[in-house]
């Protein structure tokens, strides 16, 4: 099984149904197994300012194609969903035993299923006691509507203080960490400039840790910076990543690329997906040949020496 998802955070908003539906068959078809949602994708886009048009969209194609449900692995996320339109981020819905037991049930709902095989915090809510947050989600793994149990955008020590807190109440504890990552790497103590999420970033404390900890499965958004690899002028690399290390790294990547006949996008997946350990990206498709090119990644093999030259590159 190809070590990619699919992330559908427009589906249903930006990206149109039938569009939709075609990547998400493509997508299985080729062998493609994670989906990846959120119950507030995607508010911004919406009128209404709330989110689930994603969850929604998925759930109408779960009941047009009978038996796909069980060919995929689902994932959806809880806490980022506005308050009321606009209060996104100061007031937003949290992880309070409440705000779960809603979400999950809606989200469910929304979905058309009956379980979410990983369930995603979509970020720390330090309003709410951890030990609140870790009987909310243990309690619904234990009732069988969650499989596993995700952490995105937390703090490392928050994430081990959560552990501990599930062995502690005989919880079932997380299992994966969604982080943003990518080949190229902004400056340090600017990442929160170049997004919303102060801990959204996979370091090499994050990568050591998984590295340590096998059980932890490391997902990666923003894996591809919204085609910023292919050199699109109305997708320039953020100043956050204007420093030499970059210039390099682009360097090595187009080499690399040129030799394989490939894109520098494709390398990227490839990267990714076949380091130590293994960061299974999550990956925007919104048209059949970025699914093309995502698709080409997951299946494109470095050789040692390939990816030696990519990793000595800083």
């Amino acid at each position: 099984m190809m070590n990619i998802a699919l992330g559908a955070m427009e589906y249903g908003t930006r990206i149109g149904e039938k569009e939709s539906f075609a990547l998400l068959d493509a997508y299985v078809d080729a062998g493609g197994e994670w989906i990846d949602t959120a119950n507030c994708y995607a508010f911004w886009q919406d009128p209404s300012g709330h989110g689930g048009q994603s969850e929604e969209l998925l759930g109408r194609w779960f009941a047009s194609r009978p038996g796909v449900r069980d060919r995929v692995k689902l994932a959806t996320k809880v806490g980022c969903e506005p308050l009321w339109p606009g209060s996104y981020p100061e007031h937003s819905e949290g992880l309070s035993a409440k705000a779960i037991d809603s979400a999950l049930e809606t989200s469910l709902r929304r979905l058309r299923v009956d379980h979410i095989d990983l369930y995603w915090a979509h970020r720390d809510d330090r309003d709410t006691p951890l030990e609140e947050t870790v009987a909310a989600f243990g309690k619904h793994a234990e009732a069988g509507t969650i499989g596993r149990i995700g952490l995105s955008n937390y703090a490392l020590w928050r994430v081990e203080r959560m552990r501990g807190l599930s062995l502690e109440q005989g919880l079932m504890g997380p299992t994966a960490l969604q982080l943003r990552y990518s080949y190229l790497q902004p400056r340090p103590f600017v990442r929160d400039h170049a997004h919303d999420h102060r801990f959204g970033w996979i370091t090499d404390e994050i990568l050591d840790y998984a590295d340590r900890n096998p059980e932890q499965q490391l997902f990666a958004y923003s894996p591809l910076m919204s085609g910023a690899y292919e050199d699109r002028t109305d997708r320039p690399i953020h100043e956050a990543f204007d420093h030499p290390g970059t210039t390099r790294r682009l360097q090595a990547l187009a080499d690399i690329a040129t030799d394989l006949g490939v894109s520098r996008s494709e390398v990227v997946i490839a990267w990714l997906t076949s380091g130590a350990p293994a960061v299974t990206p999550i990956i925007g498709i919104s048209t059949p040949t970025y699914l093309e090119t995502a698709l080409k990644g997951a299946n494109l093999e470095l050789t040692p020496e390939q990816r030696a030259q990519l990793d000595r590159v800083w």
